[in-house]
C-alpha cells in the first residue's frame, strides 16, 4: 500500500472514532444531566457529580430555583423577602405538602430555595433510604431549630449563612411508630440510633457545602448545620 493512502487512511480511521466518540459522548451527557454543571437542575433528576454545585448555585438565583419546584408541580407558600444587606433573605419558603419531604417541625422556619431543594433530595436519597435499613419505617417529622437569623459566625467576622436562610439546623427525627431520634441524646449512645445520626451525617456531604455535627464542636451537640455556602474552587466542609 503506498505510504500516501496509508497514511489517509489512518487519519480517517481517527477521525471516523473521534466523531464516534463525540457522539457517544453527547448520548451520555444528555442521559446523565445530573453529571454536568451547565444542565438545568431538575428535583427528579439522581445526585451527580454535579449536584452540589447546581444547588449552591441555586442559592444566588431566585427565579431558576423557584422554576425548579414549579416544573415539578410541587407546592410551597413563597415568603416575603426579609432583611437588607448581608441579612437579606429573599427564597423563602415552605413546602405545603409532605410528598417531597417529611413535615417539618416547627413549620415556619421557611429556609431559601436552594436549602429546600437540597432537603427534597436529602430526604429520598439520605434519610428516608437509611430509615428503611435500620429501623425498617419511614421519618415522618424532621424536627429544625430555625433557618434565618442575622448574624455572624461565632467566634468569627463572616457573615453566617443562616443570615440569608440559606442554612438550616437539623435537630431531631420522629419515625412513622413515634420514636423519635435526636442528636442531644442519640448521637454518643453507639446503639442503632447513633448509627442512622452518623450515616446521616455522611450522606449529607455530597449535597450541602458544610455539613457540621456533634463531632465539630460543643455548638452543634443538639443540631446538624446544613448551608450551601459558595466557596473558592468550590470546596466543602463535612465534620
Amino acid at each position: 500500500m503506498p505510504a500516501g493512502l496509508r497514511l489517509y487512511l489512518t487519519g480517517f480511521a481517527i477521525a471516523l472514532l473521534l466523531t464516534i466518540g463525540a457522539i457517544l459522548g453527547m448520548q451520555w451527557v444528555r442521559a446523565h444531566p445530573e453529571h454536568v454543571p451547565g444542565a438545568r437542575f431538575e428535583l427528579a433528576h439522581p445526585q451527580g457529580w454535579a449536584t452540589q454545585r447546581k444547588l449552591v448555585g441555586l442559592a444566588r438565583d431566585d427565579a431558576a430555583c423557584f422554576a425548579a419546584f414549579d416544573r415539578e408541580g410541587a407546592g410551597y407558600l413563597r415568603r416575603p423577602a426579609i432583611g437588607t444587606g448581608a441579612c437579606r433573605a429573599s427564597q423563602r419558603m415552605i413546602l405545603t405538602s409532605n410528598r417531597y419531604a417529611p413535615t417539618m417541625r416547627p413549620a415556619g422556619a421557611a429556609p431559601g430555595c436552594a436549602v429546600t431543594a437540597a432537603l427534597v433530595l436529602w430526604d429520598r436519597d439520605v434519610v428516608q433510604p437509611l430509615a428503611q435499613k435500620h429501623f425498617g419505617q419511614k421519618v415522618v417529622e424532621v424536627e429544625n431549630l430555625g433557618s434565618y437569623n442575622c448574624r455572624k459566625i461565632a467566634g468569627e467576622q463572616s457573615q453566617s449563612q443562616h443570615s440569608t436562610a440559606n442554612a438550616i439546623d437539623i435537630s431531631a427525627f420522629v419515625l412513622a411508630d413515634g420514636t423519635r431520634i435526636s442528636l442531644i441524646n442519640d448521637w454518643d449512645d453507639r446503639d442503632t440510633r447513633s448509627v442512622f445520626l452518623h450515616e446521616v451525617r455522611d450522606g449529607s456531604c455530597d449535597l450541602f457545602s458544610t455539613v457540621l455535627s456533634p463531632d465539630h464542636n460543643a455548638a452543634h451537640a443538639n443540631h446538624f448545620h446544613f448551608d450551601l455556602a459558595a466557596r473558592t474552587a468550590g470546596w466543602s466542609v463535612c465534620d
